[in-house]
């Protein structure tokens, strides 16, 4: 036979006593309490912490290529600081309280490895010889850097537009999404 529900203003609290002591087991056996209770959950790797539970140092950016000094294999890496009070497992998966002054993790950033291209050279080619296409040619367009010649650098609108772009550092890109083996 079915348990009944009692009737009447003391059934209410017996309703409401049966529903706190419900919710309140199923908030211990699932809760921090119950992970901590079944054996603990492990704290997350420092890689694996979310935006704003660290800060990272900007990169050092090298004045010849205006790229990050460590840059390899279009990769660098920047030192991040877990926020003070969080807890997780550093680089040899140590558990770490960190206080916000331990590097916690390495970062990997995309970079533009320039590969022996000199921002400085590109950027006085485009000024000064911009017209003639020696920017292009410097960078390794040859095609286009003849059609520039030929055009006289398509009558000052595209050089114009090259020096906007190697200034804004757009063209290398381009350089490297065409031959990143250079």
């Amino acid at each position: 036979m079915a348990a009944a529900w009692p009737s009447g203003p003391a059934a209410l609290d017996t309703v409401t006593v049966r529903l706190l002591g419900v919710l309140w087991f199923a908030s211990v056996t699932t809760g921090p309490w119950g992970a901590a209770a079944a054996g603990g959950e492990e704290p997350p790797k420092c890689e694996d912490l979310k935006v704003g539970q660290y800060i990272c140092k900007d990169p050092k950016i090298s004045d010849a290529t205006q790229e990050p000094v460590n840059c390899t294999n279009y990769t660098a890496h920047v030192e991040c600081f877990p926020a003070p009070k969080i807890i997780c497992k550093d680089f040899s998966g140590n558990e770490t309280h960190f206080t916000g002054h331990e590097v916690g993790f390495l970062k990997p950033i995309s970079c533009r490895n320039v590969n022996g291209y000199s921002y400085k050279v590109a950027v006085a080619l485009s000024l000064f010889l911009g017209w003639l296409g020696a920017d292009r040619f410097y960078l390794g367009y040859p095609a286009l850097g003849l059609l520039k010649f030929c055009t006289v650098g398509f009558c000052g609108i595209g050089s114009l537009i090259d020096f906007i772009l190697i200034s804004m550092q757009g063209l290398k890109v381009l350089s490297f999404i065409r031959s990143p083996e250079r």
